[in-house]
């Protein structure tokens, strides 16, 4: 008994439109006129060498095989690291690590394929970065770009946003993320700030200090001040004198006394 699960070629009859029908097939594989333009990306025709004048979006396209094609072009945001040797204003050699985002402006991709081509990173993007970065770096001191990073950071964006922006290229983010000196020089720094701090520190004594005898000096001459008013009063006016004595007296008599006198006692006799 034959095997059922054979395939039985025997009623197929070979006709023209069967054989139309499989070239056709083996034609639209092989020629492929459908493109897929995917998700982050952009579609650049070009037909007998001619770039088309806008930027095909995310989707499927049909193109005429052998006459035109559509070249994809990334317009998601992309983060690159990259380095950068530069010198400071006074002359210091500094290596600079920092990160960029970026991204080709979607409705300039096929602008920057006519232009530029699909490699605009390194034809465009990094001399800018490297030069804007030299230009920058070169206005700071050494020492004070250490204490004023973001500053120098804000000012090499907005400069690489300037710069970028009519090449087609948008910057969304820039970051220094290290600034390497040599180590004699870092070490030099180091010592610096040290000797800064000691040197405020010594300061803040000597104020303190200052001020502790500047205020003894008020409170001695206020009391002395007290003291001459207080004897000046007490000459002339006998009764004060009486009232001062009363006002320290502890209640106490003496336990012997001259005569019959009595302290503070002083009684007027009209003859």
């Amino acid at each position: 008994m034959a095997n059922n699960n054979n395939l039985n070629f025997s009623n197929f009859k070979v006709t023209p439109f069967s054989i139309a029908l499989i070239v056709f097939i083996f034609l639209i594989i092989f020629i492929n006129p459908v493109t897929i333009v995917g998700v982050g990306e952009r579609g650049v025709k070009v037909t007998l060498g001619q770039v088309s004048p806008k930027s095909y979006t995310e989707g499927i396209h049909v193109v005429t095989p052998f006459i035109s094609k559509i070249y994809t072009m990334n317009v998601k945001t992309q983060k690159d690291y990259y380095k950068s040797q530069v010198y400071t204003k006074d002359i210091q050699q500094a290596v600079i690590t920092y990160v960029t985002n970026y991204n080709l402006q979607p409705q300039n991709a096929h602008k920057m394929y006519r232009e530029v081509g699909k490699n605009y990173e390194e034809v465009i993007l990094v001399p800018v970065l490297e030069g804007t970065i030299k230009d920058v770096i070169g206005k700071w001191n050494a020492q004070d770009l250490v204490a004023n990073r973001e500053k120098a950071t804000s000012e090499i964006l907005r400069k690489l946003q300037a710069q970028l922006e009519d090449r087609y290229i948008s910057v969304t983010d820039f970051q220094m993320t290290e600034i390497k000196y040599s180590d004699v020089f870092e070490k030099a720094i180091e010592n610096k700030v040290t000797a800064e701090q000691e040197a405020l520190k010594a300061k803040n004594i000597t104020v303190q200090v200052q001020e502790e005898a500047r205020q003894k000096l008020i409170s001695a001459e206020a009391e002395a001040k007290s003291t001459a008013i207080r004897a000046n009063a007490l000459t002339k006016n006998k009764a004060l004198v009486q009232y001062e004595a009363v006002q320290k007296w502890d209640g106490k008599l003496p336990s012997y006394m001259l005569g019959n006198s009595v302290p503070f006692i002083n009684i007027n006799q009209d003859k």
